[in-house]
């Protein structure tokens, strides 16, 4: 099991790749999905990027970015037709907002309406319509088994534009709860290039195998998710795990590479690739 689990993390090695790949049967038809990548980060392919995207989620300044790179992202998603959504964190620069935080909802709730509202103000200056707000590192995956922190995120995209979208691990009751709870839209998340536990929860990054390692293993969870509605876990049973938007990492190596890579398996099986509805 152990020896499985651990080959199953490092990619997709070859005599698994049978295992891994979409079965012909049972493949939904007319199926239509977001891919989304995080951007305004600092990394240099956001604008090569925002040519396969279809939304780009925004660093807002609290784990990267700043005022001005954040208008330059929007001003250059705008002129690609990408829809633009705010990308919020805790205050966490140094660790990219990727550190587990203990802040109380109604410091969240500030933080997330701060940074929310920051963004709209440079989209309204460039003409550009807020489409959703999906939070960052450990601030979306802290609340997406916390219901209070949850309901804190939703109470801040509510305040400042309730008809934002509010984006989520599919996985997530809490958050789905939270935006419902405001009358928010929600939209379920799922990760290309991110392992999954078994109960549809993403392997902490601290743990080896938390991002799939190759190309291939990520067209290929890409396509089942999209296609089946389904994704492996890391011991090789299969989740049940819907979604509307797929997301791919912008500050990963190869990021580029693999959103190309993933656009053109949507494809080829037949998958629309389109911003989610505004």
């Amino acid at each position: 099991m152990y020896r499985v689990q651990r080959l199953i993390r490092s990619g997709c090695p070859p005599w698994l790749r049978q295992r891994c790949r979409v079965p012909a049967t049972g493949v939904r038809s007319g199926v239509r999905i977001d891919l989304n990548a995080d951007l305004g980060e600092g990394y240099p392919d956001d604008a090569a990027l925002l040519a396969v995207v279809t939304s780009a989620n925004v660093a807002c300044g609290f784990h990267a970015g700043d005022p001005e790179l954040m208008a330059r992202t929007v001003g250059v998603a705008a002129n690609a037709g990408v829809a633009v959504g705010a990308h919020p964190s805790f205050p966490d620069r140094e660790g990219f907002g990727r550190r587990v935080m203990q802040r109380s909802p109604k410091a969240v709730e500030a933080d997330v309406s701060y940074q929310v509202g920051a963004l709209l103000a440079i989209c309204r200056a460039h003409g550009v319509r807020l489409v959703h707000v999906k939070p960052h590192g450990a601030l979306y995956n802290q609340a997406a088994g916390d219901p209070e922190l949850a309901a804190a995120i939703a109470r801040a995209v509510h305040a400042v534009d309730p008809g934002l979208i509010l984006v989520g691990l599919a996985s997530s009751q809490a958050m789905r709860d939270a935006a419902a709870s405001l009358g928010l839209r929600y939209a379920s998340e799922a990760f290309a290039d991110r392992a999954y536990e078994t109960e549809g929860t993403l392997v902490s990054r601290n743990e080896t195998g938390a991002m799939l390692s190759s190309v291939e293993a990520a067209t290929e969870q890409a396509v089942r998710i999209a296609t089946r509605g389904e994704v492996l876990a890391v011991d090789g049973s299969v989740v049940r795990l819907r979604a509307d938007t797929l997301c791919l990492h912008g500050d990963s190596p190869g990021a580029l590479h693999l959103a190309r890579a993933v656009r053109a398996a949507l494809a080829a099986k037949g998958v629309s690739v389109a911003a989610l509805p505004a």
